[in-house]
């Protein structure tokens, strides 16, 4: 039996793509957009300046890998 939450989720569009860690920026880029053609994808190697902004449409991926969990932020 399910709940109205675990239907919710369902749902729910995705904001996180944890199977992406470890494959090319290239890759990683075109599964998001084929997944949320609505955000902006930004790429972003790691240690540089980044604003502290929440962006609802923005993914940032960092690396010529992607080395964390992409997600909404």
């Amino acid at each position: 039996m399910s709940s109205p939450a675990d239907s919710k989720a369902c749902d729910a569009p995705k904001t996180e793509w944890p199977e992406l860690v470890g494959c090319t920026i290239k890759v990683a880029k075109e599964r998001i957009k084929a997944d949320r053609p609505d955000l902006n994808v930004v790429v972003t190697p790691i240690g540089t300046m980044v604003d502290q902004m929440i962006d609802p449409n923005r993914v940032r991926l960092r690396v010529d890998t992607v080395a964390e969990v992409p997600k909404i932020g």
